[in-house]
């Protein structure tokens, strides 16, 4: 017998999505009323309250699942503002604040663009992560939050090198539309904060954190909080503009309360460039040494 039959594989049973896409809706029992739905085309049941552990694990699994479909192993964080803004945007409307004449608007003009050149070493950097691994035994994507500011630059650095990137985007009151940079098949919707950024977490071998407010410092402690307490493993933690991140957090009165031990602070290093955060990650882990017998980034035999 030919074990290579396809007839000895078929299925015994029709998939869900078979049957979901054959069935006839029964005329008498279509109306919005009717529960003559299979349970899993049924929107109205699965956005059930007592239903929230099943749509938690499908917003596990989606994106696990997809992932691993891509071959994606490997992803580098970048965390940062929604409102900082590309330099030339910045000049934009730096140029029109100053024919207005009005000097509070001038001065916050002068700051956005003070501070969009961490766009575009958020841009530079991505591009520089994607060159450099695209060739690795396992490449490395970058993964933003999928919206616009340094989340933006970070997507549309992969891209400018024609590279895939992540995004996880999440349900806000105010809508928050994903970026256009980001590779479509890997862009994300979340619904959940908490399994948005455990998806954050679970390939990235770093986070690259650049200045934000309320959600970059949430998703920054929470990562730091992970490592120092050994629930993750440790990881480069690289904070762009320790001029930003020192006025903004005072780490040596947390360690002189006893809040944090001195050794704490070495969760974390500050980086200036784009090619600073790189060779971290590169003496980190041993990207630019020669290979080894045991392995692409083994550090000795």
């Amino acid at each position: 017998m030919d074990s290579t039959n396809p007839t000895l594989k078929a299925r015994n049973f029709p998939s869900a999505e078979q049957e979901a896409g054959a069935l006839a809706r029964a005329t008498r029992y279509a109306g919005p009323e009717s529960a003559y739905r299979l349970a899993f085309t049924d929107t109205e049941f699965l956005l059930r309250e007592e239903l929230r552990p099943v749509r938690m694990q499908l917003e596990l699994l989606k994106p696990e699942m997809v992932q691993q479909e891509h071959g994606i192993e490997s992803t580098i964080v970048i965390f940062g503002s929604a409102r900082i803004v590309p330099p030339e945007q910045a000049l934009a409307a730096l140029e029109r604040a100053q024919a207005g004449g009005d000097t509070a608007l001038v001065r916050r003009a002068e700051m956005a663009v003070s501070m969009s050149h961490y766009y575009a070493e958020a841009r530079h950097f991505a591009a520089l992560a994607t060159r450099r691994s695209r060739d690795y035994a396992t490449p490395i994507y970058v993964v933003t939050g999928g919206g616009p500011g340094i989340m933006e630059a970070g997507n549309r650095g992969a891209h400018d090198v024609e590279g895939k990137s992540l995004g996880l985007n999440i349900v806000l009151p105010h809508e928050q539309a994903p970026n256009a940079y980001i590779t479509p098949e890997l862009c994300f919707q979340f619904h959940y904060f908490a399994l948005r950024k455990m998806h954050f977490l679970m390939r990235s071998i770093a986070l690259v954190c650049f200045p934000g407010g309320f959600g970059t410092l949430d998703e920054l402690f929470e990562t730091i909080t992970l490592v120092q307490t050994g629930k993750s493993r440790k990881r480069p933690i690289l904070l762009f503009g320790r001029l930003f991140w020192e006025r903004l957090i005072d780490f040596d009165f947390l360690v002189d309360t006893g809040m944090v031990s001195a050794a704490d602070l070495s969760l974390f290093r500050f980086v200036e460039t784009a090619e600073e955060a790189w060779e971290q990650l590169a003496s980190y882990y041993g990207f630019d040494l020669p290979p080894t017998q045991t392995g692409e980034f083994a550090a000795d035999i």
